[in-house]
This record gives C-alpha cells, sequence and structure tokens, in this order.
C-alpha cells in the first residue's frame, strides 16, 4: 500500500484526524488500479436524489456563431470544422463546410487567421453568475456548473495551467463566481471536461500548417489528422489543468465528454484515484461521470448523450442533452417544456438523472426562450417534484404504446410524442409511489400494470392522490388495472403526477413466534 501522506498529502490527513474522519480516511485510500477504485461508492444519495442538472456551453466559439446564417446547419466543433476546405482537409462531399465559409467570411483564411482569432474577440460583457444561478434554482435543478473546458482547450476559469483562459481573454473566472453562487443557493457544483478531445480537434489546423511554435500550447503539437496516439506533452498538461480545477474549485461533479477512453489507462486511474481521495480529504463524497468505455460503472457514472437506455439499469447514469445546438446560435429553435419534462421522467423512471445544457448568448446573457423554458420547467417540479426527487425505480419502469425502439446514444433523434397511456412509475419506501400521466387524460385513465391480475403490486391500495391538487381522486382497483377517473381540473400543463399510498405487504416471520409452531 502506498504511503497515506503521499497519495493525500499532509494537510489531507490532518483534516481527516481533526475531523473524525481519521480510521475511515486511512481505511479508504484509493490506490490506482481498478480493484481498489470499485471500493468506491460511485452514486452518493446526494447525487441519486437530484434528479435533474444544468451545465452551459460557453465561450469564446460562442462569437464564432455571431452573425452565421439562421437557415443553414453549422457544426458545433467549430474549432475543426473551420479547417474543412474540402482541399487541404477533406470533406465528404468535396465542397468546404459551412463553418469553414462562416470563419473565412468573418476572419480570413484560416491558415491565416486561425482560432486564436476567435479567442482575441471573447467579450463576457453580459455575464452575471448571480443571474444564472437564480434562474438554475427556479428551473429545479439540484446541481450545476460550466463546461469548465470544451475540445478548445479554452479555459473557463482563472488558470496558470494555461494561458489561454478566461481571465486572460475576458476579464473574468466565471468557475469561481458560479462555484459561490451555485452552492450559496443549496446546489452541488459540476464541471464538465471535453479536452481529451483536442488533440483530434486541432489535427485539421496543423493540416493547413502555418503556425507559431508558441502557440501549440493551444493548438497541440503537430500530428497527422489520422493520429489516435497523444503524445507526453498533451498528457502533462491535460492532467495539470484538471488536477489545477479540482484543487481550485473542489467540483462535486466531474463531468467527461468522449474520447477520453483513447488516453493511457494509467492516466485515468491517476485521475480516479486523485478526485476520489480529495473528497475523502474534503468530506464529501463526489462523481465522476464518463462516455463510452472511459471507466466502468463500478468506478463511475456512466452518461448517455442525447439518449438514455429504453429499460432500466441497476446502476444510476446519467443523460446529457440541449434543448437545441450545444453552442449559440443566431434564432435557434428550442424543445418545448412538454418534451423535456417527459424525457426527465422517462429518465427518472428507468433510474436516470438528467444534465440539460443551457446555451448562453456570446456576451454570457441566456436567450429569453431559454429562460422561459427552464422557468416552466421549474414550475412543473414545484407541483410535481415530489414524484421525481429522492424516488427510485419502481418494480415496472412503465406502461403503454410509445416506446423508445433502442436504446445508447442519441436515440432523441427519433421524435417520440407521449400520450395519456405512457405511463412512468417511481417510488419513495415500501408504501407510496407515483404513477405519472406523460399527457393530459381526456378520459378515464388506465393503469394495467396495477391491475389485480398480475403481480405487480402485491399490496392493497389505500388512497390515490393527485400532486397539487385537492380534487378527491375516483378510483377503483379491478382485472383491467388501477382505473382513475378523469380529474375535473389539471393542476399542471404537462405530464400529470399521481401519489399511490399503499396499506403495505408483510411476511410472517417464523422461527420466534410460539404460535407458528403448534400446528
Amino acid at each position: 500500500m502506498k504511503n497515506p501522506i503521499k497519495t493525500i498529502g499532509l494537510a489531507g490527513l490532518l483534516y481527516c484526524l481533526s475531523s473524525g474522519m481519521s480510521t475511515y480516511a486511512q481505511d479508504k485510500i484509493y490506490q490506482e488500479t481498478w480493484e481498489s477504485l470499485a471500493e468506491v461508492n460511485p452514486t452518493p444519495d446526494w447525487f441519486l436524489d437530484a434528479k435533474l442538472g444544468i451545465y452551459a456551453h460557453w465561450g469564446p466559439v460562442s462569437g464564432a456563431f455571431e452573425g452565421a446564417d439562421p437557415n443553414k446547419h453549422y457544426g458545433g466543433w467549430h474549432g475543426k470544422l473551420m479547417y474543412e476546405d474540402g482541399k487541404i482537409v477533406k470533406t465528404k462531399t468535396g465542397r468546404p463546410s459551412n463553418n469553414y465559409l462562416l470563419h473565412r467570411e468573418k476572419y480570413g483564411k484560416p491558415h491565416k487567421k486561425g482560432y486564436i482569432e476567435i479567442i482575441e474577440e471573447f467579450a463576457p460583457t453580459a455575464f452575471d453568475a448571480a443571474e444564472w444561478a437564480d434562474l438554475f434554482e427556479k428551473s429545479g435543478a439540484k446541481f450545476a456548473g460550466p463546461v469548465a473546458m470544451h475540445h478548445d482547450n479554452f479555459a473557463m476559469w482563472d488558470s496558470k495551467a494555461t494561458r489561454w483562459n478566461s481571465m486572460n481573454y475576458g476579464g473574468i473566472d466565471p468557475s469561481a463566481q458560479l462555484k459561490k453562487e451555485v452552492t450559496d443557493r443549496g446546489m452541488r457544483f459540476i464541471a464538465s471536461f471535453h479536452h481529451a478531445f483536442t488533440w483530434k480537434y486541432f489535427a485539421p489546423a496543423h493540416a493547413h500548417g502555418n503556425i507559431d511554435p508558441e502557440d501549440y500550447d493551444l493548438y497541440t503539437n503537430p500530428h497527422p489528422i489520422d493520429s489516435e496516439t497523444v503524445d507526453a506533452d498533451f498528457l502533462e498538461s491535460w492532467w495539470a489543468k484538471l488536477k489545477e480545477y479540482i484543487d481550485k474549485y473542489q467540483p462535486d461533479i466531474i463531468w467527461f465528454d468522449w474520447w477520453l477512453e483513447n488516453l493511457p489507462e494509467e492516466d485515468r486511474l491517476k485521475f480516479l484515484a486523485y478526485y476520489y481521495n480529495k473528497g475523502l480529504e474534503w468530506g464529501k463524497e463526489v462523481a465522476v461521470c464518463y462516455k463510452e468505455t472511459t471507466f466502468n460503472e463500478d468506478v463511475a457514472i456512466k452518461d448517455y448523450e442525447r439518449g438514455r437506455p429504453n429499460q432500466p439499469k441497476a446502476k444510476a447514469w446519467l443523460t446529457d442533452t440541449s434543448p437545441g445546438a450545444w453552442f449559440y446560435r443566431p434564432g435557434a429553435k428550442f424543445k418545448t417544456a412538454n418534451e423535456l419534462i417527459d424525457i426527465l421522467v422517462d429518465i427518472v423512471a428507468k433510474n436516470g438523472l438528467m444534465l440539460l445544457n443551457v446555451p448562453p448568448n456570446p456576451d454570457g446573457s441566456i436567450p429569453q426562450e431559454m429562460k422561459q423554458l427552464l422557468l416552466d420547467m421549474g414550475a412543473w417540479l414545484d407541483v410535481n417534484g415530489e414524484a421525481i426527487y429522492g424516488t427510485r425505480p419502481w418494480t415496472v419502469f412503465g406502461e403503454g404504446p410509445t416506446r423508445l425502439p433502442e436504446g445508447g446514444h442519441k436515440i432523441e433523434k427519433i421524435k417520440i410524442a407521449y400520450k395519456q397511456d405512457d405511463i412512468r412509475y417511481t417510488k419513495k419506501g415500501d408504501k407510496t409511489f407515483y404513477a405519472i400521466v406523460l399527457d393530459a387524460p381526456t378520459k378515464e385513465i388506465v393503469m394495467k400494470t396495477l391491475s389485480t391480475d398480475i403481480g405487480a403490486l402485491n399490496s392493497a391500495i389505500v388512497k390515490v392522490e393527485l400532486l397539487g391538487s385537492d380534487e378527491k381522486i375516483k378510483w377503483e382497483r379491478n382485472g383491467r388495472g388501477l382505473v382513475i377517473q378523469k380529474p375535473a381540473s389539471l393542476p399542471t400543463a404537462y405530464a400529470h403526477a399521481f401519489k399511490i399510498t399503499l396499506e403495505g405487504y408483510t411476511e410472517n416471520d417464523i422461527g420466534g413466534n410460539e404460535d407458528a409452531h403448534k400446528d
């Protein structure tokens, strides 16, 4: 076993001793091995209870889309796609990408005016961390924070590990400000990191050449477009930024985008052990979210991008999604609150959580349409949050004709419109569970899963209530199911949660009761 002082630091060990954690901490020093890290609890109770979080895709690249044609499609990976001219960097069509054409029109040819031109124009003049945090709190989110570093290698914090940061270019530290405002409102703090993919992201820039070697700290060292193996400088820089952020901002959740699975296993293990040991030092349980095969579900939380499984999973998981494009777009189109709430309910019923993206304007203000969307979600959760927060999956996740044909990443592209026959279940304890009807009922509601002919519910129902309503609900349970008469009025415009209280199911014990042995 490694020397614990060396592993978490003398200050951390003294903290544990002084806070009564000495035995626990010394027993739980995590080593850089899968076997040791399997002892981690990857899903703390506070995480399981939270259900909804928010992060924000915002940075210099947001400004790159100002003036873009709202009727044209632009890829979100602008720092990569802006170099795809169709000649030096090939495209599927053989023609320049829309991102290339946009950049050339605004700045000039990218081999002369590159991504640095975009960074130098970053002007976060309307960013207000308190306003963001107020909105996130009103949305019902229980954790929130920034995209700390996207693929463009730009740090959204006051960094000493890289000169390409929001203090040097923009004069702000959004991570520090959001950490304070988010935690002051009782939310947990999340930061996301996408910079493993930087190696591939800026490879097209090197194909064009003309990069000053002094700027390799942004663009990475020169390498071919098809290179899948990072160099030692990249690994050192990747870790320096991540470690600095952990030490400085002590996030409750670190979320990783894809391509981290391509970094050496030893570097991924080094991060996990360091961060989980830091959690011990701070006296709090932290969480890690990942994609692809970066980690495994014994040590971290699996994430589905714009997707979800079509069945419940034993281990909790996460969906990261966006109501529209990930970054700002002129004339952006967003999902409705109704769509997002239905997705959230389906996720929670299957033992998942939603991480919802907010794409701010280039100046750091949040679009009015996005504000209203969050407020509408929060208003629904004010009424129905009892059926969401702190719940766990019930025996059956749901019923109804509308299902995902498959589970996995990016299945949200399959348009789904839930109806009143689509019902999702959650529970709290053994005597209370919730049935959430995903559309406004126009007739009686029949919950077939709760039929007396089916063994899903082996307990008598004592009471049925509609959350947010004082109306006495008329119901009966028979071979058809739990049949609820259409309420006279509905408290919300979207999904509707019924609270079902049970008598409770018990079994006789044997071994200590004299009467049990008389016959």
